[in-house]
């Protein structure tokens, strides 16, 4: 059993865990990141990775305009492309959409951010492979586009690696220590330990698991997520530079990839995976859907209603993954009030990805000033802390499934979230 000691222990190596260890080196902390699996393997891995930088709070959108400078840093130092910038398209078919997108268009343009109405006959003209006949309003935003995943990821790792991070995979914490009301450190399946007075539970959808190591409640619930990725076919041109599309009332996402198209939904009815009844070496990169589930005829049905090309008979992969949501689809960002230097930084309900660059500074300067530059009031990991409805995990899951099922089914209005 080896010891080794540090000024912060990290539990996952997803992007959310990868970002706030970068960070913390870059101000000078040691850091031991701790990864049940491979790095990025978990939700990272399984990630479409749209960034729409408009969102239902002005200071959630400074975050995330924020995070595209921050890659756009990683980018000329790790010499990877992270960011495709495509721009973003709205769509609405209904009246009520088009009120959600006058609302958008609107909230835009009083921060003076770079978003306006896109007539439909010049949304046909952009995207020629969708169906746009049904269409009443569309917003268009030029600087959104899409992260890519595992360039993020082995950014974060490369710029990580300098900066004198430790990376230790395939170890998973088994428990946290702890001594009165203080963090320790973390002991983990090989037996080693790594102690530190500040451990960072950034487990994605264990978690919730991690943080009944030390008899707290964190609020999360582990929701199934489905998608497409069409292969290139001749008669259908689908170019790079393609904007990302968001049609609410379908229920879809989709983005260009590789020649192909990657579509998603939300569905109304989503899987729940209880994490506990997973094996321990649970890897989620094996994780296959049936072609005959309902949820791939749900996702199916939706995308050909948008895209009429698309039937079970076109050639495509299917992806299934792990989403770890909150009751109010914000993440958990702090320490809770029972134990000192325990951070959590877990429940980004499908944004981990386009969240991550300013999720690291954040997490960051809690860690180290005890205080950010943000107003992180909407994502304090205490704001359920002891609250009754919040306390039991069919409670927690119950609600959180709620949330997932109406991340793009309700109709939004100025100070409601916004989701993309």
């Amino acid at each position: 059993m080896a010891q080794t000691t540090c000024d912060v222990v990290v539990i996952g190596g997803g992007v959310a865990g990868l970002s706030t260890a970068m960070q913390l080196a870059r101000r000078n902390a040691k850091v031991v990141v701790v990864e049940r699996g491979p790095l990025g393997n978990g939700s990272t891995g399984r990630a479409a990775g749209l960034l729409g930088q408009l969102r239902g709070n002005a200071e959630h959108t400074r975050m995330l305009i924020d995070g595209v400078g921050i890659v756009n840093e990683l980018e000329a130092r790790s010499g990877l492309e992270i960011f495709v910038r495509t721009g973003s398209l709205r769509v609405a078919e209904t009246p009520e959409r088009a009120a959600e997108i006058r609302d958008l268009v609107q909230m835009g343009k009083s921060i003076d951010f770079d978003i306006d109405h896109l007539p439909i006959d010049e949304v046909q003209q952009r995207l020629p492979y969708m169906r746009t006949d049904d269409l009443v309003d569309a917003c268009y935003c030029p600087t959104d586009g899409h992260l890519q995943p595992a360039e993020l990821v082995s950014a974060y790792v490369k710029v990580g690696r300098e900066l004198g991070v430790t990376y230790k995979t395939n170890e998973r914490v088994c428990e946290i220590l702890t001594a009165g009301d203080r963090v320790q450190g973390v002991r983990t399946s090989t037996g080693d330990e790594y102690h530190a007075p500040v451990v960072v539970n950034a487990g994605g959808p264990w978690s919730y698991l991690n943080a009944e190591l030390i008899d707290t409640v964190l609020p999360t619930a582990a929701i199934g997520h489905y998608y497409l990725t069409t292969r290139p076919i001749p008669e259908v041109l689908v170019p790079k530079d393609s904007p990302a599309i968001r049609d609410r009332h379908l229920r879809i996402y989709s983005r260009p990839e590789a020649g192909g198209l990657i579509v998603g939904c939300y569905e109304a009815e989503p899987d729940l995976h209880e994490m506990a009844k997973l094996p321990r070496d649970f890897d989620m990169s094996t994780m296959k859907p049936a072609r005959d589930s309902l949820h791939v005829a749900i996702l199916l049905d939706a995308a050909s209603q948008r895209f009429p090309w698309i039937s079970p008979k076109t050639p495509m992969t299917l992806t299934v993954g792990i989403m770890t949501f909150t009751p109010d689809g914000r993440p958990f960002c702090g320490e809770l009030p029972n134990l000192r230097g325990m951070y959590h930084c877990a429940g980004f309900s499908g944004h981990g990805i386009v969240q991550s660059p300013a999720i690291g500074v954040i997490m960051a300067e809690l860690i180290l000033e005890g205080k950010t530059r943000y107003d992180i009031e909407s994502i304090e990991a205490d704001r359920y802390y002891e609250m009754d409805g919040y306390q039991q995990r069919d409670e927690i899951e119950q609600r959180c499934l709620t949330m997932a099922g109406n991340y793009y089914g309700k109709v939004e209005r100025p100070a409601g979230t916004s989701a993309s």
